[in-house]
């Protein structure tokens, strides 16, 4: 049979039990933008801010859905201008990804093929409610997990920091 794997566990070349990530898709899980500043706003400069969080939760024994939530505020002397939420997921199969590291697969790697996808997605929406695209820098999720990951440690009863 066609489905039948050759002893030596290969497929064209390939070992099926390597380590792997696989996108199995990506969507839009929520967006909403609202624009009160308009349109006295079209022409002023707004100062940004930009929050992000992660989640991911296991689907099914090696599905995975990844959550990049975005949100940006633009306010021009403290009036609002506008406000975008984003929540950008994406479904993602991990085989035999090691336990020791599949939470850095799923909030680094994962979160990292996501955001230029959310990206263009907050730059066109930004663009659409009639200001310049909003381009967001580049995150760098290593620092955000070990953020994370550090604040967790304290929030255990007796936890101390470990270097």
């Amino acid at each position: 049979m066609a489905d039948e794997l050759p002893p030596d566990g290969n497929q064209n070349g390939k070992d099926v039990d390597a380590p792997h990530v696989q996108v199995v898709g990506q969507y839009i899980k929520d967006l909403s933008f609202e624009n009160p500043g308009a349109p006295n706003a079209l022409s002023v400069r707004p100062q940004i801010e930009l929050n992000v969080d992660l989640q991911a939760r296991q689907i099914e024994r090696e599905h995975y859905e990844v959550e990049l939530k975005l949100r940006v505020s633009a306010k021009s002397e403290e009036k609002p201008l506008f406000l975008l939420e984003l929540v950008y997921s994406g479904l993602f199969q991990l085989h035999n990804i090691p336990d020791e590291v599949r939470q850095q697969v799923l909030l680094i790697e994962a979160p990292h093929i996501l955001f230029p996808f959310a990206r263009r997605i907050v730059a066109d929406v930004v663009r659409d409610g009639g200001m310049p695209p909003l381009m967001i820098e580049p995150i760098d999720f290593v620092a955000l997990y070990r953020a994370k990951a550090a604040q967790m440690q304290q929030a255990q009863p007796g936890g101390e920091p470990q270097a």
